[in-house]
């Protein structure tokens, strides 16, 4: 355990339990593998509990507190819901949020054989999601704006982990992206970080979306990048048929987008294999497979 990082285990989550819910404490508690900001622990059959973890400040999780309960009935796949409230304590200085669970296999460590049935599972969540915000929604943070600003961190990404024979590709799709008009719609609700580990699947199709910590207000592109990082070969193209709401320059932007999150992708792959902290060496594979897509095109 470092100053930053609080070891946490069943024993811990059941005392807190005791201590705040104890109608909750009974339940059976089993860790759910994965998570950095945050660690998920099962309680029971229907219900997670997220502990704030390496993230430095509650943010995120008061952020999914606020605002899942206000977004969730009106969104046709399942996610997770706040239904009790943890308070820092003693015991445990951080914040902690009892969740429905969300069942299915996180994509990364599953797959889709249904891809047009996922294709327009995902287009029908993300018309739901992509309406406008209200003032008071959460702004971007590091995600969100043109992908202009983000130019650094695609350089970065594409010197550490872009196989040769396809950098120059890679790039001419960022340019691209970058050059393309900018949202000039009303900010709408945005994920801000669809990726593998962040849906689950089942049955072959997509079955719910999770981790709603980088939710904000601004261009949809950043969601619309899914239809390559989540999404089979040749499925984007139907994506955008069914989500039928974004024109030539959205496409371009998430077409950038995906390539800079497919490279994350890959350099957090690289980082587990070399053992870094934070690492997921599964992630690599996964990672070229969405800029294999990304390069294919729409």
């Amino acid at each position: 355990m470092t100053g930053t990082e609080i070891e946490i285990s069943a024993d811990l989550v059941r005392a807190l339990l005791r201590e705040q819910h104890p109608d909750l404490a009974g339940l059976a508690i089993h860790e759910v593998a994965g998570g950095w900001g945050n660690q998920m622990w099962r309680l029971g059959d229907e219900l997670a509990v997220r502990m704030q973890r390496m993230d430095p400040t509650p943010e995120l999780q008061l952020k999914e507190r606020r605002w899942l309960p206000v977004l969730a009935p009106r969104l046709p796949l399942p996610v997770p819901t706040p239904v009790r409230f943890g308070a820092p304590s003693e015991r445990f200085p951080r914040h902690w949020t009892v969740m429905t669970w969300v069942p299915g296999e996180p994509l990364d460590h599953g797959s889709i054989s249904r891809g047009t049935h996922a294709a327009d599972t995902l287009a029908g969540f993300l018309r739901a999601l992509h309406v406008p915000a209200p003032a008071e929604a959460p702004a971007a943070t590091d995600r969100g704006g043109r992908p202009g600003d983000h130019s650094d961190g695609f350089e970065n990404f594409l010197r550490a982990v872009a196989p040769h024979d396809v950098a120059a590709d890679v790039r001419a799709v960022w340019d691209d992206a970058v050059a393309a008009q900018a949202w000039e719609g009303p900010p709408v609700w945005v994920h801000g970080d669809l990726h593998p580990a962040n849906v689950v699947v089942s049955a072959g199709t997509l079955a719910g979306v999770v981790d709603f910590g980088d939710l904000f207000a601004g261009d949809p592109a950043w969601d619309l990048a899914a239809a390559w990082v989540l999404l089979p070969a040749g499925r984007a193209a139907r994506f955008f048929d069914t989500y039928a709401r974004a024109d030539e320059a959205a496409i371009r932007r998430a077409r950038g987008l995906a390539a800079m999150k497919s490279l994350f992708l890959m350099l957090m792959g690289q980082n587990g294999d070399r053992g870094l902290p934070g690492g997921k060496p599964h992630w690599g594979p996964v990672g070229r497979a969405a800029l294999d897509r990304v390069l294919q095109g729409v």
